[in-house]
């Protein structure tokens, strides 16, 4: 079985507050593109296996593909195995949900091929133990979400739009941004379970002023940390792009362009970093 796993990018994001169980409450507006990875799924008589086209990823037990097929084993008591081939194109630990989408495409990928039956609260289920993207990812589009962002709501999807991708040669941990005392918080009350800056943005995507809704709260920190990712954001619209945002907890940086062509000639300028051309799609998980 062959999938392609979307990754994702947040057009919006806001950091509210800490939450007892360690985690921080979020409001983000998920949008999937098609830049994605390649997943091949062999059975196996009862091993896991898992191999990569990027040698720097680890492929142990600590990887969410070799997690999610741990989980559904203990959850339905299967003893098949598998050995899955992981292709590569979104960028590792770039704030695009690579491994999330992996993980979630290998929940998706098992229970058909080993029959398990899993309904899609069963998988969610499944999702969440993963990570905080994983359940959103199961399924992909234009959907708002709050809480840690399994709260989801799907939204009217966006005509096809494009944006440049560019990845700085640097990792982040998103733990580090949440920590960084430079991070700021919106400490607005939370009203019928979302702020009004959150609803503020809901109403302009839904009259169509993209680039009026591109945001990212994390940014505060992420370019104390980096100045230099705040140099690149500048130079992303200096170049065309009408918006530029740090995609999640970064570094990855998407630009907002007019279209295609815009896309293209614009990523040109930055032909010396790793730099792609995407545009939205509607959902996470392409079997076949």
């Amino acid at each position: 079985m062959r999938v392609h796993a979307h990754g994702k990018i947040n057009l919006y994001l806001d950091v509210l507050d800490r939450r007892p169980d360690g985690y921080t409450n979020i409001e983000t507006i998920f949008q999937t593109v098609s830049l994605h990875d390649t997943l091949t799924f062999d059975k196996r008589d009862h091993e896991l296996v898992l191999t990569c086209s990027d040698a720097s990823l680890e492929v142990d037990a600590s990887n969410l593909v070799l997690r999610a097929a741990t989980i559904l084993q203990a959850r339905t008591s299967c003893d098949k195995g598998v050995c899955v081939h992981l292709e590569k194109r979104i960028p590792v630990a770039g704030g695009m949900a690579g491994g999330s989408v992996d993980a979630a495409a290998t929940l998706h990928a098992l229970n058909k091929l080993w029959d398990l039956g899993l309904d899609d609260a069963a998988l969610h289920n499944c999702a969440l133990e993963l990570g905080s993207d994983v359940p959103y990812c199961l399924t992909g589009g234009t959907m708002a979400a709050t809480g840690r962002g399994e709260h989801l709501q799907r939204i009217e999807p966006l005509p096809k739009t494009w944006f440049v991708v560019v990845q700085p040669a640097l990792g982040i941990s998103a733990g580090d941004v949440y920590k960084h005392p430079a991070l700021t918080r919106n400490t607005e009350d939370v009203a019928s379970g979302r702020t009004s800056s959150f609803e503020s943005a809901l109403n302009k995507l839904r009259s169509g002023r993209v680039s009026d809704v591109l945001f990212n709260r994390m940014e505060s920190a992420i370019f104390v940390m980096h100045p230099g990712l705040a140099e690149l954001k500048e130079a992303m619209t200096h170049e065309g792009c009408v918006a530029a945002i740090v995609s999640g907890s970064g570094p990855t940086l998407m630009g907002l362009c007019e279209s295609e062509t815009d896309a293209l000639r614009i990523s040109k300028s930055f032909s010396d970093l790793d730099v792609s051309v995407t545009r939205t799609t509607d959902c996470s998980i392409v079997i076949g």
